[in-house]
C-alpha cells in the first residue's frame, strides 16, 4: 500500500486512477509521495519513506528542489497540462491590454448608475476609452514552451505578426510553431520591434527582473507587456516608473502585487491562469500518472531535478539507485552486484546536473548484501528494490 500526502485540493479525475493499493489524504506524516498545487514546502521536513513529490502544475517555485534533491526526493511537474488554460486568459489580457474594457466598466458602475439619459452619456463619455486593435500589431512572444507556442499560434490567427524568442527551443515546439512566427536570436529585436510582449519563461536567475528599466527602454513608446509566467520576471519597481511615464501602456500580469493596485495601467489578475475545471483534471491526472509509474516501475517522467529515464519492466526485480553524479560510481555499483552472483540483465544510467539515476534489471533476487554494500557507497543518496 502506497500512502499519498495531498497538500493541496486535488482534482478527483486524477486521483481515482490511483488504483486500490494507494490511500490519499492530508493527514500522512511519512507517506510515500506526496501531491501539491500551490502550497509551500519550503520549511517542510519530509520523511524517510517519502520518495516522490509531483506538482499539479508548471512552476515548482514553491517545492525545495535542491534540497529534495540531496534527500533523493523526485520531484515532477506536469509541463503542458494547463497550457491551453494559460493561453486562453493571455489572450484575454492582449484584449484587456489594448481597449481598456476594465477601466470602461467601472466607469459605468461609479458614474452612469442612475443616470436619466444613459444612452446619451454612455456615448458622451465612451471616447475616454478607446484603444487600439491588436490585428496588424506585432507580438513578441518570450518563451516557446508548451504555453509560449500556443500563445504564439493563435495570435498569429488572430491576424498578429508573432515573433518568437527561446535560445531553448526544443524539436517539439519547434515542430508544433506555426512557421508564420519569426523566430528572433536576440532578445533586443523582441525588444525593438514589438508593440506587445508576452512572458513565458521560467523563474531563474538569469531571468529575475529581466524586464528592468534597461529592457524597457529598448521597447517602442506605449508597449505593452504581460507575464502570466512569474511576477519577479518582472522590476516591480521599474513598471511601475515606466506605466507613469507613459513609456509602457499597459502591464497585465497573473502575479501581482499590492504596490501595482494603484499604478494607471496595471491590471492585476489574481492568479487564474490554470484555474478551469479541465486545467485541474489535466494537471491532477498526469501527476498521478508520474508517481503511479515512479513508485511501481521507478520510471521518472517529467522530473526537474533528475533525469528522465523510462524503461518498459521485463525483468524479475527491478534496482534503483539515486547517487551523485562523479567518476566510477557505476563500477562500484556492478561490482557490489557481481559480487553477489547476480547477472545485470538491463542496465540504464542518466545524470541531471549533480545527480544521477541507475536503473538495474536482473531476473534474479538481489538479496541484502547486494543492497547493503550499494547503500554504504558515499555516493548513494537512496536505493529501491522494486519487484
Amino acid at each position: 500500500m502506497f500512502n499519498i500526502l495531498t497538500l493541496n485540493k486535488i482534482s478527483s479525475t486524477g486521483i481515482k486512477n490511483f488504483s486500490s493499493d494507494y490511500k490519499c489524504a492530508d493527514t500522512f506524516d511519512n507517506p510515500d509521495a506526496i501531491l501539491v498545487r500551490s502550497a509551500s514546502m519550503h520549511d517542510m521536513k519530509f520523511g524517510s519513506k517519502t520518495l516522490a513529490v509531483a506538482r499539479a502544475g508548471a512552476g515548482v517555485n514553491n517545492i525545495p528542489l535542491d534540497r529534495c534533491a540531496a534527500e533523493g526526493i523526485v520531484v515532477f511537474n506536469t509541463p503542458g497540462a494547463n497550457a491551453n488554460a494559460v493561453k486562453e486568459l493571455v489572450l484575454c489580457g492582449l484584449f484587456l491590454a489594448s481597449r481598456k474594457v476594465i477601466p470602461s466598466i467601472e466607469w459605468v458602475k461609479a458614474t452612469l448608475r442612475g443616470d436619466e439619459d444613459f444612452s446619451k452619456s454612455v456615448e458622451k463619455g465612451k471616447s475616454a476609452f478607446a484603444g487600439p486593435e491588436i490585428k496588424g500589431k506585432k507580438l513578441g512572444v518570450i518563451g516557446l514552451g508548451a504555453i509560449g507556442v500556443l500563445v504564439a499560434n493563435a495570435a498569429h490567427s488572430l491576424g498578429m505578426e508573432v515573433y518568437g524568442y527561446d535560445p531553448f527551443l526544443s524539436v517539439e515546439a519547434a515542430w508544433n510553431l506555426s512557421r508564420s512566427v519569426k523566430h528572433v536570436v536576440r532578445l533586443d529585436d523582441i525588444f525593438s520591434e514589438c508593440d506587445y510582449i508576452t512572458l513565458h519563461v521560467p523563474l531563474t536567475p538569469d531571468t529575475k527582473g529581466f524586464i528592468n528599466t534597461v529592457s524597457i527602454a529598448k521597447m517602442k513608446d506605449n508597449v505593452r507587456i504581460l507575464n502570466f509566467a512569474r511576477g519577479d520576471l518582472v522590476d516591480t519597481n521599474d513598471i511601475i516608473t515606466a506605466l507613469g511615464e507613459g513609456k509602457v501602456a499597459s502591464y497585465v500580469t497573473d502575479f501581482g502585487c499590492e504596490a501595482l493596485l494603484d499604478a494607471d495601467g496595471a491590471i492585476v489578475i489574481p492568479h487564474l491562469g490554470a484555474s478551469t475545471p479541465e486545467s485541474e483534471d489535466n494537471c491532477a491526472v498526469m501527476a498521478v500518472s508520474e508517481i503511479s509509474d515512479f513508485l511501481e516501475n521507478g520510471n521518472i517522467t517529467n522530473s526537474v531535478n533528475f533525469p528522465s529515464v523510462s524503461v518498459p519492466r521485463s525483468a524479475k526485480t527491478r534496482v534503483t539507485i539515486i547517487h551523485r553524479n562523479v567518476p566510477n560510481v557505476i563500477s562500484k555499483i556492478t561490482t557490489a552486484v557481481a559480487s553477489e552472483n547476480i547477472n545485470i540483465d538491463n542496465m540504464v544510467n542518466k545524470s541531471k546536473g549533480e545527480y544521477a539515476y541507475t536503473m538495474l534489471d536482473t531476473d534474479t533476487d538481489v538479496n541484502d548484501d547486494a543492497i547493503n554494500t550499494i547503500s554504504v557507497l558515499e555516493e548513494v543518496i537512496r536505493v529501491r528494490v522494486i519487484k
